[in-house]
């Protein structure tokens, strides 16, 4: 649990949370700021609460009674970072990918959100051709394993959608800024510095579409 104030020099209350959920989804934020204008957005980041000051130590007492236990949802969801750089972190943890393009090959899976792709599109993607070849349908198929592999080391193999060439993540089994973002939470995106997935070609466009949403 922690206890933040909003206005602070160089990095907001707001923004602390938003970056501390990703790392760290079952940690409680309550706010304890002298402002009422920011109840509305902490709650919004989901904050457990906002105490104004002066607070006296039988408001925090009342706000800890309130405090829930943790939920299995939220121990089940991987968190996804798609803004600054692609992260992926389980409980806290950075996701430890065995390959490189197995991290992107995530990446693009979540950059489709949810919709599944042909084995082709993926091969279009990470290397910028068709996926007529065998050498490159077997690089494609050792992804694909060893993405299952990684995922299954955490418990998360359900996440992953398979089909005869095809795959697909389950969206709901995610916990990403990104799709918050899509959801309307604007507060999660303006908090996080960089741009969308700047390390992956393929993600540009989705990149400026979200720039052109901003403005």
């Amino acid at each position: 649990m922690v206890f933040s104030d909003i206005e602070m020099p160089g990095l907001s209350g707001l923004e602390f949370a938003i970056k501390l959920k990703a790392l760290s989804p079952d940690t409680r934020i309550i706010f304890v700021t002298g402002y009422e204008k920011y109840a509305i957005k902490a709650f919004k980041v989901k904050a457990q609460g906002y105490l104004l000051k002066p607070l006296n130590v039988e408001e925090v007492k009342e706000e800890l009674k309130c405090l829930p236990g943790k939920t299995g949802k939220e121990q089940e969801k991987l968190v996804v970072q798609c803004f600054g750089h692609f992260e992926v972190y389980w409980h806290g943890k950075p996701v430890i990918f065995k390959r490189k393009q197995t991290k992107e090959l995530f990446a693009y899976l979540v950059d489709r959100e949810g919709a599944v792709c042909s084995v082709g599109e993926i091969a279009l993607a990470l290397w910028e051709k068709g996926s007529d070849g065998k050498a490159e349908m077997n690089r494609i198929r050792v992804l694909i394993n060893d993405f299952r592999s990684t995922l299954k080391e955490i418990g998360m193999d359900n996440l992953l959608i398979r089909g005869r060439r095809l795959i697909g993540i389950r969206r709901e089994e995610v916990d990403c800024d990104y799709y918050r973002m899509l959801e309307g939470d604007m507060d999660a995106v303006n908090a996080c510095r960089g741009a969308y997935m700047p390390e992956y070609s393929w993600a540009e466009l989705t990149n400026a579409r979200l720039q052109f949403r901003k403005k």
